[in-house]
Formats: C-alpha cells, sequence, structure tokens
C-alpha cells in the first residue's frame, strides 16, 4: 500500500512554533517518525510539507492514480480550506485527517474541519502518534 502523507502550513516550524502545544521535536523527527511507522506496517510513504494552500491541493490532485490513501494534516487550511475539501473529494481516495494538538480543545474556531468532511477518521491530540494511528487505520480498512 502506498500513502502519502501531506502536512500543511507552519509544521515546517515544530520545535519552534509553541512548543507548549505542538512539542519541542522538529519537523524532521516527525518525518523520520512517519518513516518508521510505515516501515513496521509494510506500508510506503511519501511525506510532503507546503506552506501554499495551491500545492496542497495540486499534491492531492495528483495523488489520483498514483496512490492508495491519504494522511493529511491541514495545519490551518483545515478550519479555512473548502479548495483542499474539493480536491480531497475528487481525488477519492481514502484519507485520514490527523492533528497534533486536539483542535475541540483548542480556539473555537479550530473546531470546524473542511477537509474533515472528506476523511473517513480523525486523530487529534495524540501527537506524531496521530500519523501512525492514521497509517494504521488505512492499512486496516483498505
Amino acid at each position: 500500500m502506498k500513502i502519502l502523507v501531506l502536512n500543511g502550513p507552519n509544521l515546517n516550524m515544530l520545535g519552534i512554533r509553541e512548543p507548549s502545544i505542538y512539542g519541542r521535536q522538529d519537523y524532521s523527527a516527525l518525518v523520520d517518525f512517519v518513516k518508521n511507522a510505515a516501515q513496521e506496517l509494510s506500508c510506503e510513504v511519501e511525506v510532503r510539507q507546503s506552506n501554499h494552500e495551491g500545492v496542497l491541493v495540486d499534491w492531492i490532485q495528483e495523488a489520483y492514480g498514483k496512490f492508495d490513501g491519504i494522511v493529511i494534516n491541514p495545519a490551518a487550511y483545515t478550519h479555512t480550506s473548502v479548495a483542499i475539501l474539493d480536491a480531497l473529494k475528487a481525488a477519492g481516495l481514502p484519507t485520514v485527517e490527523v492533528h497534533l494538538s486536539d483542535i475541540m480543545q483548542r480556539e473555537e474556531f479550530r473546531h470546524i474541519s473542511y477537509a474533515g468532511m472528506a476523511c473517513k477518521t480523525t486523530f487529534k491530540g495524540l501527537g506524531f502518534e496521530g500519523y501512525s494511528k492514521a497509517l494504521e487505520y488505512l492499512m486496516l480498512n483498505r
């Protein structure tokens, strides 16, 4: 199984940005964690990050026919991007949403997830482990 793992804006700033919320590990540690989790599950992953909504939309569209599923942490675009929602619907791939923090325990504007409307499930508030759970979910629900 081949899974595309997409990370949205500011995740490249992990370890620097609000470590009390997002932790002290940096983005390269997240990439290593995801790759190790994938190896343990015997699946192939490609991990990407962009601060640009259109780039994320392009990657989602390009995943059609190339990947078996998507794990996405849309970050701030979670709460604003109908474009990402529409791209996920158009691609039609099984998708799981991940958030390092529990967005339901944060500011009210973070409680809505447009991307989540196209996802099978969401893992939130589990830190890096949410990515492992998302990969496992896709592997078990092919």
